[in-house]
This record gives structure tokens, C-alpha cells and sequence, in this order.
């Protein structure tokens, strides 16, 4: 069970049960792919967001989330392939 807890500026959490449940390989495999491309495109956006109205900027970020984020699928899927 994962659990986020969230904390605003005057400190009160949240608690927030994101994935509960035993899943069948399929199912698993299904919610973390999604999870990790909901990851990639946060981290692909915040990137283009920096850059967004300013022509004279090179266009160079860090990808390197964006690349363990793909590297981590491609671990999870050879896994849940068992």
C-alpha cells in the first residue's frame, strides 16, 4: 500500500491511499506503466514550460529523470513478463 501525504502551508496533512488491492501480473502491469507515463509527461511538460516564450534559449534541459523514468518501465514490464 503506498500512501502520499500531502502538507499545505499551514500544515495539515492529507493522507491519500493511491494503490490498494492485490492485482493479477496483467492488472499490475497495466497501473504502473500508466504511472510512469503520468510521470514522464510531468517531467516532459515542466521542461517545456521552462523553455516556453524565450526563443533565444538553446532548448537544453536535464533529461535525466525522463530517462530513469523509462528505464524504470522497461525494468517493470521485463519483470511482470514472468
Amino acid at each position: 500500500m503506498d500512501t502520499l501525504t500531502l502538507t499545505s502551508e499551514a500544515k495539515t496533512e492529507q493522507k491519500i491511499n493511491l494503490i490498494d488491492g492485490c492485482f493479477t501480473a496483467s492488472e499490475a502491469t497495466d497501473i504502473i506503466n500508466s504511472i510512469l507515463k503520468v510521470k514522464i509527461n510531468f517531467h516532459k511538460l515542466q521542461s517545456m514550460s521552462l523553455l516556453e516564450g524565450n526563443v533565444n534559449d538553446p532548448c537544453e534541459f536535464d533529461n535525466s529523470r525522463i530517462y530513469e523514468l523509462l528505464n524504470e518501465q522497461k525494468i517493470a514490464k521485463e519483470f511482470l513478463k514472468m
